[in-house]
């Protein structure tokens, strides 16, 4: 192999290597927890194995058939991948953290039956053009999708009436890397693709650079700032509030003396960044009053229904996990001690 040749695959496939290492990473290391670094590192790994697969064959001709399907079935998901981490890093729906499953199963099982009924080894004239041409038109209409979904924060940009936010300059990288590089696969030739893994190298060194910077390595990973700039919407939110009211007083989750904020936004299909923003901006409270309230309707109800019990244990019962902070509490929300309550009922 010459000198150029190797320089050419080692830049080529350093991309891809280290594409699949961060994707690795973003699945099972990043910290915290969270599905957007889950889809992120979904899609960068089928991104990864898809440029892999172009750059090997591209040096290795004789490379078996077996390694080229399981390269563009990779890249048959990186569109869907790419899609929901937009939605799960910007959206307020639940359902996104509902449907991504059916979606996703759907489109394993479209894999799964073309893969084994026309496989590539058998079928070389079906998948070139047409199998591997329809594999890149949908990755572009999910880009379309992803654009779609983002089409509030384009049309704001566009009108100046907002400021660019680190979210935003990534997301559009991302969506404009993702036009380059599903362009140079489609429109080059196919002896000459290697040029979308090079591409793939370029872009994933700059985005790179851009995820470790100290600011944005925060706004990313820990999902700091989701909805810095603006707040849930109101019709959202009020669909939020109703349920996040039934949850509450058919599950009793305030009678627990050590309930988490994470515990209720889980129930409710949010991120724990996000029930936040939901009680501060859209409920005007914060979480331990939110709670609190309901802990008190409970021991106001109690206190006129309920003789056998003492002041202290309808406290516990209600959740409070001592005598003077239900006291105080009470006190504090009602206007009046929980012994005067109960003699004026």
């Amino acid at each position: 192999m010459e000198i150029s040749r190797e320089l050419l695959f080692f830049f080529s496939a350093l991309g891809a290597f280290n594409g699949l290492i961060l994707s690795l990473y973003l699945m099972f290391f990043a910290k915290p927890k969270h599905i957007s670094n889950m889809f992120l590192g979904l899609f960068l790994g089928m991104l990864s194995i898809r440029v892999g697969k172009s750059v090997f064959f591209h040096f290795n001709p004789e490379l078996s058939v077996d390694y080229l399907q399981f390269g563009l079935t990779a890249c048959f998901f990186i569109g869907p991948f790419l899609y929901f981490y937009i939605k799960s890093l910007i959206g307020t729906s639940t359902k996104t953290f509902r449907s991504w499953k059916y979606h996703l199963a759907f489109l394993i099982s479209i894999a799964l039956i073309v893969g084994f009924i026309y496989p590539f080894k058998t079928h070389i004239d079906l998948w070139r053009p047409y199998i591997i041409k329809t594999i890149y038109m949908q990755w572009f209409l999910y880009i379309l999708a992803s654009i779609y979904l983002m089409r509030n924060r384009i049309t704001n940009l566009w009108n100046r009436k907002e400021k660019y936010s680190n979210i935003d300059i990534w997301l559009f990288s991302i969506l404009i890397g993702n036009l380059l590089l599903v362009s140079s696969y489609y429109f080059t030739s196919f002896v000459n693709y290697i040029s979308g893994a090079l591409t793939f190298s370029f872009l994933l060194y700059i985005l790179l650079f851009f995820i470790y910077s100290k600011k944005n390595k925060s706004v990313l990973f820990n999902h700091s700032n989701k909805y810095a700039d603006k707040k849930i919407d109101t019709t959202e939110a009020s669909k939020l509030n109703e349920k996040l009211k039934i949850v509450m007083q058919q599950e009793e989750l305030y009678r627990n003396a050590n309930l988490k904020s994470y515990e209720i936004a889980k129930k409710i299909g949010l991120t724990t960044h996000q029930f936040s923003q939901l009680l501060n901006d859209n409920l005007g409270k914060n979480f331990s009053l939110f709670v609190n309230e309901y802990r008190i309707e409970a021991a106001k109800s109690m206190l006129q229904k309920n003789d056998s019990l003492t002041l202290e244990a309808i406290g516990y019962e209600c959740g409070f996990n001592s005598k003077s902070t239900f006291f105080t509490t009470f006190k504090k929300l009602a206007g009046t001690t929980p012994a005067q309550f109960k003699k004026q009922d």
